[in-house]
């Protein structure tokens, strides 16, 4: 039984980011990334929003079985990287994937693999 409906969810336009892919900034960008990424149930929340164009909270409670509190603070820890933004309407918050933060964390790790001397990689 669902306890939300994200069919009226609308979230608000992504934002654009333009940062360095290499250097301190980008070092700084992307250890704050992983540390938002490093719980399976951020890694599951993102997974989920990728599948779906919107999703309030209490649809991302029924498909991780986790409680709401739970979820709710994993989604502010999501939206504080910027990897998530939300939507207030009214008692509830839509949430969308940032596809810009995720193709920005693309890059960083595409920054961090090219540094790597090429005969050295796998």
């Amino acid at each position: 039984m669902k306890t939300d409906d994200a069919s009226s969810c609308a979230c608000p336009p992504p934002a654009v980011i333009e940062a360095p892919a290499t250097g301190p900034e980008a070092d700084a960008a992307l250890s704050r990334l992983c540390k938002a990424l490093a719980h399976p149930a951020r890694v599951q929340i993102l997974r989920l929003l990728a599948a779906r164009s919107a999703c309030l909270c209490g649809e991302v409670v029924e498909v991780l079985d986790l409680a709401q509190s739970t979820v709710s603070q994993h989604l502010k820890i999501l939206k504080e990287a910027g990897l998530v933004r939300g939507e207030i309407q009214g008692p509830r918050t839509c949430y969308c994937l940032e596809p810009a933060a995720l193709h920005h964390l693309g890059q960083l790790v595409d920054g961090l693999v090219t540094s790597i001397p090429t005969a050295d990689r796998i």
